[in-house]
């Protein structure tokens, strides 16, 4: 069992800064998940986790003892790349060997090891084949299965579901749930865009944005209550629909009128001094449902798309927010048609307010 310390960690490539200090720790046996846009810093997290890159500043622990200047080799890390990394001219059996050979390992242990890890992973057919002949989805099992293999102390996943299909991405993401649960001691940091993946899998999930972390939670915590604007639109899909507001009302309950002019009573709380201040009122598009006849609704709007997927429907609502449908996720199937002018109310208790700095007006 192993956890790991980040203090302040900074990255820089000549005077531009890609991390601006993070702080951030990883408790044993967890399964932490790295998410955020494109270019935000998370693979380079991980790669300078796994001594792949180095620090320019702050200081790493694992398991208590100082790797600044520990080499890849001796940090007791396996990693699992996007691109397998399986060596082409090997079988199945000695990829995921070939770690404990260059190690010294005796050929009882490595045989061990490998038909241990492939059985964990159903690969136990495969040992003879080489890579070609094998799927996506299983050539990824092979890399997972030489890095269990290596009987290491931390796992490192960089995005390692992104190149197979919707169907294998199901299938090997269960395979990677189940390793979990048998290797519960083992810590594991994996890094992926897909919100699917990062709310099924986490223990806790690390938000990043611009080299920064914007909130560490669970993946229900972060759901229901997004430290901010950033964290309230990323997690969720599709995003968190988001509507120009002013607080008219401030104090233990708070009145904020919308674009539109449509005045909503929130029981939140907000400071006495921000009434007549600019806020951003926010409701998640399955938290919307179609209003009844005399309701008191959220908002109205003319459907511009709709999307019938058979186990949802997505109503895109134009007339609200200039430039940016308000997205309505409704369970089942509904005969609604484009052009329609429909009313909207939500649970009150499932609405955001958040300041004009995008911070999380706290319930």
């Amino acid at each position: 069992m192993t956890g790991l310390s980040l203090k302040d960690i900074r990255k820089s490539y000549g005077s531009v800064d890609v991390l601006h200090g993070i702080d951030l720790e990883i408790k044993e046996g967890e399964f932490v998940v790295f998410v955020g846009p494109s270019g935000c810093g998370k693979s380079t997290l991980l790669r300078m986790i796994a001594g792949l890159e180095n620090i320019t500043g702050g200081d790493m622990y694992i398991d208590g003892q100082l790797v600044n200047d520990v080499p890849p080799s001796k940090r007791g890390i396996a990693m699992v790349f996007q691109s397998y990394a399986l060596y082409p001219h090997m079988t199945v059996y000695d990829n995921m060997a070939f770690g404990m050979k260059i190690a010294g390992e005796s050929k009882q242990e490595i045989d061990r090891r490998v038909r241990a890890a492939a059985d964990s992973l159903q690969l136990g057919k495969y040992l003879d084949r080489l890579p070609k002949a094998l799927s996506g989805g299983q050539r990824q099992r092979v890399a997972i299965g030489r890095a269990i293999c290596r009987n290491p102390k931390v796992f490192l996943f960089d995005e390692p579901l992104s190149n197979l299909d919707a169907a294998l991405r199901v299938a090997t993401r269960i395979e990677i749930a189940r390793l979990n649960e048998q290797m519960a001691d083992t810590t594991m940091i994996y890094v992926t865009h897909d919100q699917v993946e990062a709310m099924t899998l986490a223990d806790r999930i690390v938000v990043l944005s611009a080299g920064n972390i914007e909130q560490v939670g669970a993946p229900l915590e972060l759901y229901e209550r997004p430290a901010n604007l950033f964290v309230a639109k990323f997690i969720g899909s599709p995003a968190m629909n988001v509507i120009p507001a002013d607080i008219t009302e401030a104090g233990n309950t708070t009145v904020v009128r919308l674009t539109g002019g449509k005045s909503v009573t929130l029981d939140i709380p907000t400071p006495a001094g921000d009434k007549g201040k600019t806020a951003s009122f926010g409701v998640r598009p399955e938290d919307l449902r179609i209003a009844n006849a005399g309701e008191d609704y959220l908002f109205e709007g003319e459907v511009s798309i709709v999307e019938a997927l058979g186990e949802v429907t997505l109503l895109y609502i134009e007339g609200l927010v200039q430039g940016e449908p308000i997205i309505v996720k409704l369970p089942g199937t509904f005969d609604i048609k484009k052009g329609q002018k429909m009313q909207f109310a939500a649970d009150r208790s499932k609405l955001h307010l958040f300041d004009a700095e995008g911070r999380t007006y706290r319930k």
